[in-house]
């Protein structure tokens, strides 16, 4: 399913704790064209409350995308990931790993995991928020996503 053949905004979960980050993805996600829904897990507690829709995100929409960290608080990515892709009701949902490290480990370890794509955050402003544009032409535009 693609943003044509829905007709929705879709729903994109973005699990960062660095406000700066956070920022910046929202102002690249505001330029875009696509309509879509940001919504922010600051850690991975929170980040698997919301998929889950417990306890204050009771009401929380169904994700079609997750930008997710690797490096947070309280649970980190990697231990979200995992459980994103055991959970029957979360693992069709693409996760997109935006995080600074550059460790062949990381890599490595979260494909194993199945992230559907890795990507290293820029440093630079300018290349943070083209970075972020593109995961929004190619996830929101060009990638069909399944139906919930």
């Amino acid at each position: 399913m693609s943003i044509e053949t829905i007709g929705r905004p879709i729903e994109i979960l973005l699990v960062e704790d660095n406000p700066g980050d956070v920022r910046l993805t929202q102002e690249a996600f505001k330029e875009g064209k696509v309509r879509n829904k940001l919504h922010v897990a600051w850690d991975g507690i929170e980040a698997m409350a919301f998929l889950r829709r417990e306890d204050k995100f009771a009401d929380a929409p169904h994700s079609d995308l997750i930008l997710l960290d690797l490096n947070l608080p309280k649970k980190d990515g990697r231990e979200v990931l995992a459980e994103i892709k055991q959970d029957p009701k979360l693992k069709r949902i693409p996760v997109v790993i935006l995080t600074t490290s550059k460790a062949e480990e990381d890599i490595l370890k979260t494909y194993d995991l199945h992230a559907n794509c890795y990507i290293t955050k820029p440093v630079d402003l300018e290349q943070f928020i083209k970075v972020v544009k593109c995961i929004e032409e190619f996830w929101l535009t060009v990638v069909k996503l399944p139906a919930k």
